[in-house]
């Protein structure tokens, strides 16, 4: 009779040969085909359970074939809550249960109108606006204090769309609709002529533009240049002011030294009510809300009865208006004192509203209302009418989503904005794709509507139920075999591997961008148990393009079919893009060719065990030997107790000791980290199968057998044989 080493050997030299053969049988071929083609078809588990050939596949898979009978137990598992460490599978010692029902996810993905990525992406966006936004303002302002400085002729100014629209920008004069020919009528006017066409307009905006510049009517710059230092710090600080949308140390200063320079050409009420900016400065030194209209001002600044009775006295007392709001001859808008009291006033303001600004309270918003959306009609829903009543004052949902993609919120129409969020960004001629903004789709990529405006399932490079059993083995595997603040340690350090993985696979759209970030990479490859330095670049791009229907392609070909397994849990088509049809419902892409690789392998197995039931074991230890983090693990797995204990010729009621000792005694015998040298895997099975040759009688050719059967010559003692049993392996 061969041994049971020698039968092992047979099987596992070649595994994908011997697995090759197990799957071409007509029974196991069928089966497979008739799981791959149905298990997504069903949408809960009395369905599943109700379907027995899908269902008693997946058992065997899962080599729980013994408790296909057990429905209502398996039931019990199937709708743990795998994320409660008390739900029904994660109490069960054996960890089987737990591994089956996380292949599993009746629920379906879950649909929502944000990812945890795409919401994390989108907030670190609208944190960063902020700063941008300032560093936006210093750069533009650079570049044009550089540029003006060689502009000769108004035409030189005009024709350069990036001082235009600067110009434009710091008087709050629309960058879109302002004409060019317009705006060279205003510049050429004659300012001393009061039939000049900006005389004419009789809007002390166009006027204040036209003096901020030196242009002769013939649109040649005069003599000094086209503006002065004074000019230029007109516009210069009007850009900053104009710009800015938060209150900040840089922005106060500019308000300040615009506001010193517009207040001397005042002449009316009209004049300042009309510059934004100043009205905006008077605002905040004087404490009047947003609230409260322009014509309370205009008013205070009119009448002192008026001011008196709306509670704006001291604004009227800083300001030297006539009641019909003109300036009598020889008097300024304001005094130095005056100015100096109003400034006083706004930079102890600013400086309240500046120490006051915090990004908190509109992210805590976000995410508090985002969570609850399940329509683009939630997403457009103000604050004012939701059944919040302490954050009408924090900015909407859209505006905090747009801005972080550097869209102006009033350049947008709520009409306009469901009409983006509801088309599709892979369709070139949607919607979104033919406004030709990149930032709008970058905007519609961040949110998960469908056309009917919908909440669905996000659509990314790995689906989020697969990011977490991805992360959940990658922690696995770090932790295993650690104990104390070392086990801490590197939990913690993989939670943060884990956040970043997650976060990313909202971004990643190509398999091009998974394999450039070696961080990515690794995680992936160690969460299946795979060392990085084993695998190639060059090999992880042509496993990334094989066909997974292909027997023959290169990922299948390759003898560890977790690559294939690696491959199939990624969202991508055959161009390496996100596919934008389902991998998967009820089970993903992955997990499916893993359940059917698991079943592929307990079929041989048990072929296998119905010739020599030694030759099963080693198989299963030898497959299940990476995964064992501590000696629970071979207690709680009658297979894997077996095992160990005929390789080490324990007596069976070891299993009736108390199960502390039970680990201790599996502590003794094996180094648990030895599990993950296959060489050491080898020695503990050729040890397994000597001694199971012994137990059963078997009579072969294994050399181990020999010396162990005592078929050679000097013979060995009994007790010799059982010493050299209980020795603990090397």
């Amino acid at each position: 009779m061969v041994s049971t080493y020698v039968s092992y050997l047979t099987v596992a030299r070649d595994m994908n040969a011997s697995l090759s053969a197990v799957a071409s049988k007509a029974t196991v071929a069928s089966d497979t085909q008739y799981y791959k083609d149905n298990i997504n078809k069903v949408t809960s588990v009395d369905e599943f359970m109700g379907d027995y050939r899908l269902y008693s596949y997946a058992m065997k898979a899962y080599g729980l074939e013994d408790m296909t009978y057990a429905k209502a137990f398996m039931k019990k598992v199937l709708e743990s809550d795998l994320s409660d460490s008390s739900s029904f599978a994660n109490k069960l010692s054996d960890g089987r249960y737990a591994d089956f029902a996380a292949a599993f996810k009746f629920s379906g993905e879950t649909k929502e109108a944000q990812s945890t990525a795409q919401e994390t992406n989108l907030l670190d966006a609208y944190q960063a606006s902020f700063d941008d936004e300032q560093d936006n303002i210093s750069s533009e302002t650079s570049y044009y204090q550089g540029a003006i400085a060689n502009v000769t002729s108004v035409d030189d100014l005009l024709g350069n769309t990036r001082l235009k629209n600067y110009v434009l920008t710091s008087f709050g004069l629309s960058t879109d609709y302002t004409s060019t020919s317009f705006l060279r009528d205003v510049l050429t006017s004659d300012l001393n002529d009061p039939n000049s066409f900006v005389n004419q307009l009789g809007d002390p905006t166009y006027l204040n533009l036209a003096k901020a510049f030196n242009f002769d009517t013939d649109g040649n710059v005069a003599a000094g240049g086209a503006q002065s230092a004074d000019q230029m710090s007109i516009v210069t600080n009007g850009y900053a002011v104009s710009s800015a949308t938060f209150a900040s140390s840089q922005t106060g200063s500019a308000y300040s030294t615009y506001y010193s320079a517009a207040i001397a050409n005042v002449s009316s009420v009209d004049d300042l009510m009309q510059d934004s900016k100043l009205v905006s400065y008077i605002r905040t030194a004087y404490g009047i809300s947003e609230d409260d209209p322009d014509n309370y001002i205009s008013a205070a600044l009119k009448n002192a009865d008026v001011a008196n009775a709306i509670g704006l006295g001291d604004l009227h007392d800083a300001f030297n208006f006539n009641e019909d709001g003109s300036l009598s001859a020889g008097v300024s808008a304001q005094t130095s004192d005056q100015a100096a009291t109003t400034s006083a006033s706004f930079a102890t303001n600013y400086q309240t509203a500046i120490a006051n600004f915090s990004t908190d309270d509109a992210i805590d918003n976000y995410k508090t209302r985002m969570a609850s959306v399940t329509s683009i009609n939630d997403f457009l829903k103000s604050n004012a009418t939701d059944d919040d009543s302490t954050n009408d004052d924090e900015p909407e949902l859209w505006e905090v989503a747009l801005r972080s993609f550097g869209i102006d919120p009033a350049s947008v129409s709520k009409s306009e904005l469901r009409s983006v969020l509801s088309s599709d960004p892979n369709d070139p001629k949607s919607y979104v794709n033919g406004l030709k903004d990149d930032r709008f789709v970058a905007f519609r990529e961040a949110f998960n509507f469908d056309k009917d405006g919908k909440v669905s399932v996000p659509l990314q490079a790995m689906s989020e139920s697969v990011v977490d059993d991805f992360a959940a083995a990658y922690k696995q595997n770090k932790m295993r075999y650690l104990t104390g603040t070392a086990q801490t340690d590197a939990g913690k350090a993989a939670d943060t591997e884990a956040t970043y993985f997650r976060d990313q696979m909202g971004s990643i759209k190509t398999v091009s961008d998974l394999l450039s970030n070696s961080r990515l990479v690794n995680f992936v490859l160690e969460a299946k148990g795979i060392d990085p330095k084993s695998v190639s670049s060059a090999d992880l791009k042509k496993m990334f393009s094989s066909d997974l229907n292909d027997k023959k392609s290169f990922v299948n070909q390759q003898s560890d079919n977790r690559f294939a397994e690696i491959v199939a849990s990624f969202n991508f088509d055959k161009d390496g893009n996100i596919s934008k049809d389902p991998t998967g419902s009820v089970q993903q892409r992955g997990d499916v060719l893993q359940t059917v690789n698991d079943y592929l392998e307990q079929t041989l197995e048990s072929d296998q065990g119905d010739e020599n039931t030694g030759v099963r074991l080693a198989l299963y230890f030898q497959r299940k030997a990476p995964t064992i983090s501590n000696a629970y693990d071979i207690l709680g797995d009658t297979a894997l107790m077996q095992f160990f204990t005929t390789t080490f010729n324990l007596s069976s009621y070891v299993s009736s000791m108390d199960v502390d000792k039970q680990a201790d005694m599996v502590n003794k015998y094996i180094d648990l980290k030895d599990l993950q040298d296959p060489d050491k895997v080898e020695s503990l099975i050729k040890r397994f199968t000597a001694m199971y040759d012994v137990k059963n009688g078997t009579q072969g050719t294994s050399p181990a057998l020999s010396i162990l059967s005592n078929s050679s010559s000097g013979g060995i003692s009994a007790d010799t044989l059982l010493a050299v049993a209980q020795l603990k392996t090397a």
